[in-house]
C-alpha cells in the first residue's frame, strides 16, 4: 500500500484547496450564524465535478475513486464541514445508492444528471423510532395501482429540503423484519411527499437537516430500487461507503481545528513570547498531529480498500475498515477540536475564532451514519466472525 498521492491527485487536493479558501471561506460564519443552505454553491461545486466524483464518465461523473474522494472531502472540510457533509450525503448515499442497486434505466434517468450536478440528492433511513436499530422502520409502501403507495416521515436527512431526488427505505413485508423493507427512488414534487421540520442544530449548520414526508405518496412500479426486500441489506452495503466519507469529514475538520490552533499558538504571546515556546502548548500539538496520522492512515487504507473492491467487481469487503476508519477518526477528531479550543484559551469559546465551530461541528462525525458504538459492534462482530 503506497498512499503517496499521484501527481493528479496532488492537482485535485490544490484545486479543491484553492476553491474552498476562495469560494467557502469568505462565508462560513455568516452561513452557520443564519442556518443557510449555500445553493449558490451547488453548481460550482458541480463544475469542479465534486457532486459525481466517484461516478464513470459515461454517467456524468469525473470517473475518479475513494482516495481521490477522501481527498475532496478532507480538503473541503478543512474549511467548512457542513459544505463536506452536503457534498458527502449527495455522493455516498443517494447517488450511489442508486447506481450500486438500480436498474440501467435508473441509471440514465436519476445517475447522470445527480453526477453531473443538475440535481441534488438526499437518503432518507433514520425515522424518530428507528435509528440504530434501523430495521424498526415504521415508514410503511403498500402496492397500489400503478405502483406503490408511501405513508411515514423520515427524519435526519442531509439535503431534504433541496433534494430533487431522494432515496427512501420503507417497509414492504413486516413479518420479515430487516428482509422486508425496500428502497425507493421519490422525486421532488411527487404528490404527498414533502419536506417537513429543518433541524436547529448545534453543528453543522450550513448542511440542512430535516424531516420527509410520505402521505399517500404514490411511487410508481419502477421507483422500486432493487429488488424488493432488499433495501435494508443494500442500505448497510452503501454505509460502508458512507462511512469513509464521514471518516474523512472528521480527519479534514481535525486538520482545520489543528491548523489553526498551531498558528494561533505561534501568534499569540504570553510572559514575553508565543505560547507555541511552551512544552505545555507543544505537547497538545504533538498529541493532535499523532491522532490525525493515525487517523489518516486508517481513512486511507479502507478508501484504497473500496477502490480495490470495485476494480474487482465488488469482491472485497471492506465493513471493518470502514467502520474502523469512522471510528477512530471521528472520535480523534473530537479530541483534537477540544484541545484545539485549549490552546486558544478563552479565545476558544469567542466565534471570532475558528476553534469553537469545528469543536462544534465535528460532534456529528461520532453520531451521523453509525454512532461509535454501533461501529464497535460492526467491527466486533467481523473479529468473532458473527457478520
Amino acid at each position: 500500500m503506497d498512499f503517496a498521492l499521484t501527481d493528479e491527485q496532488q492537482q485535485l487536493q490544490r484545486t479543491v484547496r484553492d476553491f474552498a479558501q476562495s469560494e467557502i471561506a469568505p462565508h462560513v460564519m455568516e452561513w452557520d450564524e443564519a442556518s443557510r443552505f449555500p445553493a449558490e454553491l451547488i453548481p460550482k461545486l458541480a463544475e469542479l465535478g465534486l457532486l459525481g466524483i466517484l461516478f464513470p464518465e459515461n454517467y456524468g461523473g469525473a470517473g475518479l475513486g475513494y482516495i481521490e474522494y477522501v481527498i475532496a472531502i478532507e480538503e473541503l472540510a478543512r474549511v467548512d464541514g457542513s459544505v463536506a457533509l452536503i457534498v458527502a450525503a449527495h455522493n455516498s448515499l443517494c447517488t450511489n445508492h442508486i447506481y450500486k442497486f438500480g436498474s440501467e434505466a435508473q441509471r440514465q434517468k436519476y445517475v447522470v444528471p445527480l453526477a453531473q450536478g443538475k440535481k441534488l440528492g438526499c437518503w432518507s433511513l433514520t425515522e424518530p423510532e428507528a435509528g440504530s436499530d434501523a430495521g424498526g422502520t415504521r415508514t410503511v409502501a403498500a402496492r397500489a395501482r400503478g405502483g406503490w403507495l408511501l405513508n411515514g416521515a423520515k427524519t435526519f436527512t442531509t439535503n431534504g429540503h433541496y433534494a430533487d431526488v431522494c432515496v427512501a427505505m420503507a417497509v414492504t413485508d413486516r413479518e420479515k423484519r430487516s428482509h422486508g423493507i425496500s428502497a425507493f427512488i421519490v422525486e421532488k414534487g411527487t404528490k404527498g411527499f414533502r419536506p417537513g421540520k429543518k433541524e436547529n442544530k448545534l453543528g453543522m449548520r450550513a448542511s440542512d437537516t430535516s424531516e420527509v414526508v410520505f402521505s399517500d405518496c404514490l411511487v410508481p412500479e419502477e421507483n422500486l430500487l432493487g429488488k424488493q426486500g432488499d433495501g435494508f441489506v443494500n442500505s448497510l452495503q452503501v454505509l460502508d461507503g458512507g462511512r469513509i466519507s464521514i471518516a474523512a469529514l472528521a480527519l479534514g475538520m481535525a486538520q482545520g481545528a489543528c491548523g489553526a490552533a498551531t498558528k494561533y499558538a505561534q501568534e499569540r504571546k504570553q510572559f514575553g513570547k508565543p505560547i507555541s515556546e511552551f512544552e505545555g502548548i507543544q505537547f497538545k500539538l504533538a498529541d493532535m498531529v499523532t491522532e490525525i496520522s493515525a487517523a489518516q492512515m486508517l481513512v486511507y487504507h479502507a478508501a484504497w480498500l473500496a477502490d480495490k473492491s470495485n476494480a474487482n467487481g465488488g469482491g472485497i469487503r471492506f465493513t471493518r475498515e470502514s467502520s474502523m476508519a469512522k471510528l477512530y477518526a471521528s472520535e480523534a477528531a473530537v479530541r483534537v477540536a477540544n484541545e484545539a479550543v485549549q490552546v486558544f484559551g478563552g479565545y476558544g469559546f469567542i466565534k471570532d475564532y475558528p476553534a469553537e465551530k469545528f469543536y462544534r461541528d465535528v460532534k456529528l462525525c461520532t453520531i451521523g451514519e453509525g454512532t461509535s458504538e454501533i461501529q464497535r459492534l460492526v467491527i466486533a462482530r467481523h473479529i468473532l466472525g458473527k457478520q
